[in-house]
């Protein structure tokens, strides 16, 4: 079953640009790894340090491969560098309805 994943950071004060390059930067890998659907960026309007990725993955286990990658890659040390806060990253399931 596929998987949504909702991935939320917050830049460090005046970081939203910083932090959009970056993903500009890194997403054309994420958006070819394996079990990757698709992925979305979006900026907060009121907040523009919060930045929210939408994320369709064909399974759980496929994103938790990528993010493995991510982390070995130095990646995510490089994003954590950014933030002003940990990220939060939640899972959901498509109910049908």
């Amino acid at each position: 079953m596929a998987a949504t994943i909702i991935l939320e950071v917050k830049a460090k004060p005046g970081g939203g640009d910083e932090l959009v390059a970056l993903f500009k930067n890194i997403l054309p890998d994420t958006r070819s790894y394996d079990g990757c659907i698709s992925v979305d960026v979006y900026r907060n309007q009121d907040e523009p340090e919060v930045i929210t990725l939408v994320e369709q993955w064909e399974a759980r286990p496929k994103y938790e491969t990528y993010l493995g990658w991510r982390q070995e890659s130095g990646a995510l040390d490089a994003l954590g560098a950014m933030l002003a806060a940990p990220p939060s990253i939640r899972f959901f399931d498509n109910t049908g309805v």
